[in-house]
């Protein structure tokens, strides 16, 4: 969804006067012998970015013959251990690997599915596919199918063709046309006719709903987010008004992903790492300001309200100090 040719908007970037060499040895003198320094494991690897995290890896093998991961994980427990093993894979390994538990085991992790696949852009998709493929055997369209069903599996399977319209150029005419269709299929039918909705959003261009969903309030005199959640219901709702924030813009969807996780009693831990992970060099900026600007609160001081020891710590990091 994110617009191409755009600088990333992250909060990790590349780590200045970078050596995998030093941060390899700090790694290791943290987890050897009595009691491990968590401290120096946060600080260095949520101050560098993806690409040198893994020459960490390789370098900390070609040092010490011991895997950085494995040992992390026979120091580590908990959450913190999850934020930082998940800081050791990819951008994209890491969307293959939480959609493989996503849909591994007997209960499926829909938010997981709906928040990868509706916040992605038709390239990452496509990487995504291909990678999951050589990872695990599996087509992962249809390991989707399986663990899903009705109009939900339909929207997944819509977005997993990574053939959205990427035209910035569109027709007036056209726009009025499915504005006029989606109200009709929703707000002026008796039964909503989800075909039409899920075409419609799981295909055209995000220039191209943008200007739907202003036409769709003129003609309606509701948000398109307010149909959806009269007019549908369970994770098809759930998906659908994923895709429409995202449509609508990205980091807002993220800041409010976030908000959900962390408001109320208990905080959505798996929500709140894949989040601060997959974003963090991407629009994590624009997500913090999205989160201020719409709540009133930083994202670092509801993230340090919320969440507690090294794992708050790492987090905090990330989140790039106390600016909104």
């Amino acid at each position: 969804m994110a617009s191409k040719g755009k600088a990333p908007r992250g909060i990790i970037k590349d780590y200045p006067n970078f050596d995998a060499n030093h941060d390899a040895e700090v790694l290791r003198k943290a987890m050897k012998g009595l009691g491990t320094d968590e401290s120096a494991i946060l600080h260095v690897l949520t101050t560098r970015s993806s690409a040198q995290r893994v020459k960490i890896c390789l370098q900390y093998k070609t040092l010490f013959g011991k895997d950085l991961v494995d040992d992390l994980k026979s120091e580590l427990g908990g959450k913190f251990e999850k934020l930082i093993v998940g800081l050791l894979k990819t951008p994209l390994q890491y969307d293959v690997s939480e959609l493989h538990n996503a849909l591994k085991g007997a209960g499926t992790d829909e938010k997981c599915l709906i928040e990868i696949l509706a916040s992605r852009t038709n390239q990452e998709l496509r990487a995504i596919i291909q990678a999951y493929k050589q990872e695990y055997g599996n087509d992962l369209e249809e390991d989707v199918a399986s663990d899903t069903s009705g109009h939900f599996q339909r929207i997944l399977v819509i977005l997993l063709q990574a053939n959205r319209d990427e035209n910035t150029a569109y027709d007036e005419t056209a726009v009025k046309k499915d504005a006029q269709e989606l109200f009709q299929a929703g707000e002026l039918k008796c039964g909503t006719d989800e075909s039409m909705f899920l075409t419609i959003i799981g295909t055209k261009s995000v220039h191209y709903l943008r200007q739907v969903f202003t036409e769709y309030m003129r003609i309606s005199g509701y948000e398109i987010e307010e149909s959806l959640s009269s007019e549908t219901s369970g994770n098809l709702r759930s998906a659908l008004l994923a895709v429409v924030k995202c449509i609508k813009g990205v980091p807002e969807y993220f800041a409010e992903s976030l908000y959900n996780a962390m408001r109320g009693a208990g905080t959505d831990d798996d929500t709140l790492i894949r989040i601060m992970i997959s974003r963090s060099e991407v629009d994590l900026f624009d997500i913090r300001e999205k989160f201020y600007a719409n709540y009133g609160k930083s994202l670092f001081s509801m993230i340090k309200t919320d969440t507690s020891g090294d794992y708050r710590n790492a987090l905090l990091s990330m989140c790039g100090g106390e600016e909104n």
